[in-house]
């Protein structure tokens, strides 16, 4: 058990270093910039004067506000959790830097606070990591439901077991995650 959670605390610690460093800007297609878009309600566009995704994500980091994807706030629900963590992996997948670090920018807060170094430069190890066989996979994984655990309505487990793909993945080299909910979208905190 202290080997898994051993295992678990770098692999967040490299998910927290990437996210920290990354901008939160750039949208899961690669867009340089995400100007506003026309489908984006008023209200979802006032979301943007707030400077970060939570408090610690950006402290000291410089990081632009996340701003969740589609027209609004994203569902405080498991299914929003389980879509989040599925854009995760498939940023994983296409080694989307920005993408990872936006989606995991709490946990890689607090790994560089932990003295690893920048969300980009820890990711771009993380991804050295994976396998060629394991990025192809991770590009169209997806999440078992069933094998999801809601701790309170803003905080879910994502067991490595959930995810399901076309290639194998350990506590040694994905891990298990924990996904919060903070103010607008969920976010990878643990």
């Amino acid at each position: 058990m202290r080997a898994r959670t051993t295992v678990n605390v770098a692999i967040s610690a490299c998910v927290a270093l990437v996210a920290c460093a990354c901008g939160l800007e750039k949208t899961d297609e690669g867009a340089d910039t995400e100007p506003s878009q026309p489908s984006v309600s008023a209200s979802a566009s006032t979301r943007t004067e707030a400077p970060s995704a939570t408090p610690s994500a950006s402290a000291g980091t410089g990081t632009p506000t996340a701003v969740p994807t589609g027209d609004g706030p994203a569902p405080r629900t498991k299914e929003g959790a389980i879509k989040r963590y599925e854009q995760y992996l498939h940023a994983l997948g296409h080694e989307d830097i920005d993408a990872v670090c936006e989606v995991a920018g709490p946990a890689a807060k607090q790994a560089e606070d932990q003295g690893f170094g920048p969300c980009t430069s820890t990711y771009v190890a993380v991804f050295r990591m994976i396998s060629p066989a394991q990025k192809k996979a991770l590009r169209t994984a997806t999440v078992d439901p069933l094998r999801v655990v809601v701790r309170t309505p803003g905080k879910v487990e994502m067991p490595v077991e959930a995810v399901r793909s076309s290639a194998t993945f350990s506590e040694s080299d994905l891990g298990s995650y924990t996904l919060e909910y903070l103010k607008t979208d969920w976010y990878i905190t643990d």
